[in-house]
Order: C-alpha cells, then structure tokens, then sequence
C-alpha cells in the first residue's frame, strides 16, 4: 500500500530569509557625531585645551574612529569600510568650510560697522587714514574698471585660443601654446605686474594708471580661462558636432551655434572664476595703479585706487577707524565675487540648451 504526500493548493507561507546583515539606523553618524563632540569637549577641558579648534580635531578623530568600530560590531567589515569612506568625506567636507565660514562670519562681524550708504558713496578725499569717516567709492570705481578692462581683454584672446586647441589645433604650434599656458597658470601676480611695469612703464614711458594694471590683471585671468574653457568644450560629445556636420552646417557655425551653447555654462564658471582671483590681487595694482585717495574716473590717465589695495593701506594704518573701514571693504569686496557668481549662474542658466521631453 502506497501513500502520497498531498500537494499544497493553497499559496506557500514564505519564510523569512537568515542572509539579510543587520545594519545601524539612520540616525546612527548624528548620534556618533553628538557623543564625539561631548567626548571631545570633555577631553578638551580636562586637558586645558583652550583653542576650539583643538576640540574640533578631536572630535573628528573620534567620530572616524567611533563610526568604524561600531560599524564592525554590528554590519561587518565590508560595510564598515564604507562608513569609514564616508566618515573621510564628510569630515573632510567640514575642514573645507568652516575656516570658510569663520572667515565670512569674521568679516560681516567687524565689516558692518561703517558699511552703509555713506561708506559707499564717498572717497577718502583729504582724510587722512588715522581719521573716522571717509569710504570706498574712489576704490570701487578703479576695481570696477579695471577688471572690466582686464575682462574686455583676457575674455576673447582666452576663448579663441580654447577653441584653436580643442576644435583646430593638431600640430607643433598647438603644443607649444599650451606648454606657454601651463607655464603662465603658475606665475606669479608680481611677475605679472613688473612685466608691464618694465615694458609699458619703463620702456614706453607711460604713467601709472588703471589701464596699466588692467594689462597685468588680464595676463593672471588669460591661463584660467584657457583652461577652463577648454575642458569644457572637451565634454562636448563629439556626436553633436558630427550630427551638425553631417547637415552641411560649416565647421565655424558648428561651433557657434552647438559647440559653445552646449558649454556656455561652464565657460561663464571658468571666466567668473577668473575674475575672482583678480578681483584681489594687490602687488600688480600697487605697482602699476599706485594710490589715489580721490575718485579718478578715467583709467587711462593717472593713478586709480582699488579694494584689495584699500583694503591693505587702512590695515596697515594701524588705528581702530583704518581697521573698521578695512574689514568693511574686505566685506565690499566679497560681496562683490558673490554678486558675479550669481550672474554667472544666471546667465548660464539661461543660455543653456533647453531639453524638452
């Protein structure tokens, strides 16, 4: 006599699976990061460690450690190894921005005291610098200026000469430009500003003026942007320019009309990038635009004033008005990158292709 196993007719129970690795919540790094703070703070007043930063390296220390160990006791090895990646990331990421944050609060702290309408409005005339009143319109002009003037000239001669080596260049000259640009990213300002001063100054016998600085502020933004631009146009598929190609559509306007508005965001980063190194270079400046307390509105004759050298002439002064209006136009001039990194970002914006679905 045989018996039969009756077959199951209704749906199987599924068991629950034993591989599944247990892991920590999501809130686990905040609790890490609290308890190493406290440690820290604890080991920092024990020890008479009176520098926050010292704390702070502490705490770092102790959250990479910390978030490792845990993450070995509970997850395991493999996944333990990638909290401590993480963990590198993100306190790295904390080490990059707080002296950056420290620095703009500092600034905005010590800058607001005189920055207003007046401070904006007017020069230092006849004051002299141990005296309270006076302001940066004088300096803001002469930057305004120059690095307009610096842009009018770096701009296109970097942006044509991006687009040579990326869409034409194949031979010895093409090589040779970019080992000259490689060599002119790493010189130095002051190079920059005794080259113009020896040849335009000296040689020629021009005087000091905006447009002499200018010349010098052009040869610093001139290699960022070159760069810049050209990477960007190196992410530019090759498959947009062949399609255009491909439709009898000249290789100039290819590049006009494809190349460049496919890359127009990242070339409008590169230029504002470079417009904020200048914006605070000081040695070409005190060599070739001297000091002028007074408003010069024309910057192709005579001296001009400008912020990063305003701001180093009333810090040097020594006295506690000198410090308030230094701080005051360092906050001036930080506003003033921020603001051309918000048009930067706007126009890229709008002159970026629209992709419609």
């Amino acid at each position: 006599m045989s018996t039969t196993t009756p077959t199951p007719t209704g749906p199987l129970t599924k068991r629950p699976s034993t591989l599944k690795a247990a892991s920590l919540p999501r809130w686990s790094p905040l609790a890490v990061a609290a308890g190493s703070a406290a440690v820290a703070i604890g080991i920092g007043a024990g020890a008479g460690l009176h520098s926050h930063i010292q704390w702070g390296l502490i705490a770092a220390i102790l959250f990479i450690v910390g978030s490792y160990a845990l993450a070995v006791t509970v997850e395991g090895t493999r996944q333990a190894r990638d909290r401590l990646a993480t963990s590198l990331v993100w306190v790295m990421f904390l080490l990059a921005v707080v002296p950056l944050a420290s620095l703009i609060y500092e600034t905005v702290q010590r800058g607001i005291k005189v920055f207003d309408v007046y401070f904006l409005t007017h020069s230092m005339g006849v004051l002299s610098d141990d005296e309270t009143g006076g302001g940066i319109y004088h300096a803001l002009i002469g930057t305004l200026q120059q690095v307009l003037l610096a842009s009018v000239i770096a701009v296109p001669i970097g942006l044509l000469t991006a687009i040579y080596l990326v869409e034409y260049g194949r031979g010895k000259l093409s090589k040779v430009i970019t080992f000259f640009v490689d060599v002119m990213t790493g010189i130095p300002s002051i190079v920059a500003g005794l080259f113009v001063l020896s040849f335009w100054i000296l040689i020629l016998g021009f005087g000091y003026s905006g447009w002499a600085g200018a010349m010098a502020l052009a040869i610093l933004m001139m290699p960022v942007i070159v760069r810049s631009t050209e990477e960007m146009l190196k992410l530019v598929p090759n498959e947009l320019r062949e399609a255009s190609l491909a439709l009898g559509v000249p290789k100039w306007r290819t590049i006009l009309k494809v190349v460049l508005p496919t890359a127009i965001g990242g070339i409008t980063t590169g230029v504002m990038l470079s417009v904020a190194r200048i914006a605070g270079e000081t040695a070409p400046v005190l060599l070739l635009v001297w000091v002028n307390p007074l408003i010069n509105t024309n910057p192709f004759d005579g001296s001009q004033a400008s912020l990063p050298l305003y701001v180093y002439q009333q810090y040097a002064a020594g006295t506690d008005a000198s410090y308030d209006r230094a701080w005051a136009a360092a906050l001036a001039l930080i506003a003033f990158i921020m603001i051309l990194n918000l048009a930067a970002r706007g126009v890229a914006r709008w002159k970026a292709p629209k992709t419609g679905r």
